[in-house]
């Protein structure tokens, strides 16, 4: 009987092409956003255990110092290279046969959480950028300060969007260009030189009080007949990075989030720990692996060196191949991947 009374339906954009054959859509249960088929979302009382939790690594993190090298500078915005650049957290800049993409830009502390690294540049600096790339609407991805920053800075800026953001992106810039996708699906707005695909995550939305799940998630392809370049977003370990290599075939360059994973009661169906985000790697067959989602801000339980270490462990013991772990703002020229 409880199955009878959800509302049902699969949405995606009309008007763009979607590349994963006979896909309905994505699956909407009575107005919100499934994983595949299961309806997630976490529950209060799983939070409130978390907080009132003591963390058996407390101590351990107090004493971890870890944060990230930052290589100040922005030489990067004038090259003409093809790069991809690590700003911390999962923001990026990506110029790809010429076209510069900045990725999830979070450029200034958030409410109540304060920024462990720097930027390599001022975010004024941030200049020339023809799409914003953003893969879901938490706040630590899809920032309203660093978004209106890059739109004042950049008038010939588009967006590029999941299904029903746009709404919350007109909020915060009204004139600014964007197309919202689904999973599977194609961006039209890109020149020909590179393809861009919204591709499926397994994770969650919410931002306010009554929008959980209202908006879509998901993870981004952009590619060239020369390089493959993928950028997971947030995600849990799911069957999604196998049928993404299904479609594609080998990805040269992963982008994968290897941080905010305890505890794992609260946080195994959001994000990855570094062994499972190696996993989606190496099902991916990727050739180049670059962590994010780290030692920015502290949003776990997780000491914040906790992740680079168990990373370089996992490549020495050669289950890793292809392990890049840039400076923040340090730049990783494609050609050197190819």
């Amino acid at each position: 009987m409880q199955k009878n009374n959800k509302h049902i339906r699969h949405i995606k954009n009309e008007r763009l092409k979607t590349i994963k054959r006979d896909y309905r859509g994505n699956k909407v249960v009575n107005g919100r956003f499934a994983n595949g088929d299961e309806v997630y979302a976490p529950g209060f009382g799983k939070v409130l255990k978390w907080q009132l939790s003591a963390n058996p690594q407390r101590e351990e993190k107090k004493k971890d110092t870890y944060a990230p090298k930052v290589m100040h500078g922005c030489d990067f915005i004038k090259s003409d290279k093809d790069m991809v650049v690590w700003l911390g957290h999962a923001s990026f800049f990506i110029r790809l046969k010429g076209i510069a993409f900045l990725l999830d830009p979070v450029l200034y502390n958030l409410p109540m959480l304060k920024r462990r690294t720097e930027l390599p540049c001022k975010p004024d600096q941030l200049r020339q950028i023809d799409f914003m790339l953003l893969s879901h609407a938490h706040r630590d991805h899809m920032d309203k300060q660093s978004i209106k920053t890059v739109c004042r800075n950049n008038p010939q800026l588009k967006a590029l969007i999941p299904l029903r953001a746009g709404e919350i992106l007109r909020s915060i810039n009204p004139s600014l260009p964007y197309q919202e996708a689904g999973w599977y699906q194609k961006f039209d707005l890109v020149p020909d030189a590179v393809e861009v695909y919204y591709l499926p995550a397994s994770h969650w939305h919410r931002r306010g009080v009554m929008d959980m799940n209202k908006v879509l998630w998901g993870s981004f392809l952009l590619k060239t007949p020369e390089i493959s370049i993928y950028f997971a977003g947030d995600s849990a370990i799911d069957s999604h990075f196998e049928e993404i290599e299904n479609l594609f075939g080998p990805v040269d360059l992963c982008i994968m989030p290897v941080g905010a994973y305890k505890p794992s009661f609260l946080m195994s169906k959001s994000h990855m720990n570094p062994h499972e985000a190696v996993k989606a790697f190496n099902q991916l067959r990727g050739g180049t692996f670059i962590p994010m989602h780290y030692g920015t801000f502290d949003l776990s339980d997780e000491p914040p060196g906790e992740p680079v270490r168990l990373l370089q462990q996992i490549a020495a013991a050669g289950l890793l191949q292809g392990l890049k772990m840039p400076a923040i703002g340090e730049p990783i020229l494609l050609q050197d991947l190819i």
